[in-house]
């Protein structure tokens, strides 16, 4: 139990900790945003291309 103390102790008392945590949000919030833009992109495989659309990854 002590140790579980320390490491929450660390995370969220100490600036290593905190930009950890940051760091790991923004990571994760990437990692979601790119899976669901993939599956999008399965979904709407055959939507047609008009002059205003723009490619998140330059696909054509």
């Amino acid at each position: 139990m002590d140790a579980i103390n320390n490491f929450f102790g660390w995370l969220f008392g100490t600036r290593t900790g905190v930009v950890t945590l940051m760091v790991g949000g923004v990571v994760l919030f990437l990692i979601i945003a790119w899976l669901l833009e993939k599956r999008t992109r399965a979904r709407f495989y055959n939507h047609q291309k008009e002059p205003g659309d723009w490619d998140l990854f330059d696909d054509e």
